[in-house]
């Protein structure tokens, strides 16, 4: 059958249970007890009366008997049905009446618990009450990407294990603000809308508010409003939200997804790398109860301490390139040689480097290395022309106290001592500005609110940031894999 016949089929069932009567979409259900409290309690429910509610996923009729495999959220439960002669009571369903019920459709059943002659846990009840009728069945297999993202409360249903994901996405972020809060920061929500946009290398999105008449960028980042409040007199804070990156969509990136982001005021990015190497491994803990992972073929076991590489290292070795004095033609040769692209042809790549600045062919270089990187390590001491917001060394002013965590070819954060000094400030916020106007979109604006507020005072501070990354990398699966509603283009 087509989907069009299995519809009109449960439409013809609709409008007959509306001419008997029955409101087949109910505002109000009895349900007292969740599906697993019977299955799970059976020697504390046995003999009881229980109200479950659920959703029908199987139906076996034996001439007076019935059998409805009925779901809730916490498990399923079979309902017993048998054919009584006493009246049907208004409003419900008899076992008669279950040709008019569908796998698909949502139920009450209220009746005692016990077990069938064959061993199965059970409500045995004599009539049902239906709460919602569907019209469209849900299928047996679905697997095709674009249609699972597209319709992912089908996809929930049929695979269940996508809503177990999203539930470890829920204690993910959960134990993240446990370990904050733990140790004395605050949660504070800042805009999403923002006239200048920073703290990040990222093309943001544009939006317009009428009641000012003014358009306005989605925030790339938390970091400027959130260091803003370090001005204001907090100490600790932190938020966990949503941001947006105009860019494309891969494994690893989300134009729209959640990010963390934390400051601490009198610390720097060493206390920063030992605060945030032990909340990585509770957070993985808490979430998957273990601290080993194999993840694109890389084993990672993160319980242990750390090693630290410094970037300008990194990329001597492996490359022979001095991040130092760079030299572009040996940057693009390099790219060039291990180019994998499968979006662009090698004359369009070309194109790009060549209007791509020298401090980004840098960190282009330094992702060859990342991504074979098993880890768990921190590269440290990122350049200068890499870090607008970063300090400078104290030992090294040509790089920065920057930190990031490498884990199975992914920056699991990013992390440093923040740079409080506003007219240094200025003077990288001008040369980003200049090489925004010079053609690079994802370049950091000029923001002179940011500065005016460190020429009031900022303490000395480190500041951190990792984005649901974490998640999917230690999940296992692609971005779009896990997070609830993928972006996807439309379609009627």
């Amino acid at each position: 059958m087509l989907l069009e016949d299995y519809r009109n089929e449960r439409l013809r069932k609709l409008e007959e249970i509306r001419g008997k009567g029955i409101e087949p979409y109910p505002s109000v259900t009895g349900r007292n007890t969740n599906i697993s409290d019977v299955v799970n309690h059976f020697d504390e429910k046995q003999g009881q009366e229980v109200c479950v509610a659920g959703r029908i996923v199987a139906i076996r009729s034996f001439g007076k008997l019935v059998f409805l495999k009925v779901r809730d959220y916490s498990g399923d439960v079979q309902v017993f049905m048998r054919a009584v002669p006493e009246e049907t009571p208004e409003g419900l369903f008899g076992a008669k009446d279950v040709r008019l019920l569908d796998t698909g459709d949502f139920i009450e059943a209220r009746g005692a618990v016990d077990k069938t002659q064959t061993g199965e846990i059970s409500v045995f009840c004599n009539f049902v009450k239906l709460l919602t009728k569907t019209l469209r069945p849900l299928p047996e297999k679905f697997t095709n990407k674009e249609e699972r993202y597209r319709r992912r409360y089908v996809d929930m249903n049929v695979n269940p294990e996508v809503r177990e994901r999203l539930v470890r996405r829920s204690k993910f972020w959960q134990a993240t603000r446990d370990y904050m809060n733990s140790h004395g920061f605050i949660e504070i929500n800042i805009p999403v809308l923002e006239h200048t946009t920073g703290g990040a290398d990222a093309q943001p999105f544009v939006t317009h508010m009428n009641a000012l008449d003014e358009d306005y960028y989605l925030r790339i980042s938390h970091e400027l409003p959130l260091k803003r409040l370090l001005g204001g007199g907090f100490e600790k804070v932190y938020d966990i939200g949503p941001r947006f990156r105009n860019e494309g969509v891969d494994d690893e990136h989300l134009p729209e997804h959640i990010a963390f982001e934390a400051y601490a005021a009198y610390e720097n990015y060493e206390d920063g790398m030992k605060f945030y190497e032990e909340m990585i491994k509770y957070v993985a803990k808490e979430t998957w109860g273990t601290l080993k992972f194999n993840v694109g073929g890389f084993e990672i076991d993160l319980d242990c301490e750390w090693p630290r590489y410094k970037y300008a290292d990194l990329l001597r070795d492996k490359f022979d390139v001095d991040v130092f004095d760079p030299n572009r033609e040996q940057l693009i040769q390099v790219l060039l040689e291990n180019w994998e692209s499968k979006d662009l042809r090698r004359e369009e790549f070309v194109k790009k480097l060549e209007n791509t600045s020298t401090p980004h062919l840098i960190d282009d270089v330094w992702k060859l290395i990342r991504k074979t990187s098993a880890g768990p390590y921190w590269v440290i001491e990122e350049p200068l022309s890499l870090s607008p917001l970063a300090k400078k060394s104290t030992d090294n002013p040509l790089v920065t106290e920057r930190f990031h965590p490498i884990i199975a070819g992914t920056e699991m954060g990013n992390g440093f001592s923040e740079l409080n000094d506003p007219l240094d400030q200025l003077a990288r916020f001008q040369e980003q500005q200049a090489a925004r106007d010079a053609g690079d979109a994802e370049a950091q604006m000029l923001d002179v609110d940011f500065v005016e507020m460190l020429e009031y005072g900022m303490p000395p501070a480190c500041g951190w940031g990792n984005s649901e990354r974490n998640f999917w990398l230690l999940e296992g699966v692609s971005g779009r894999e896990a997070v609830p509603f993928p972006l996807i283009k439309s379609k009627e």
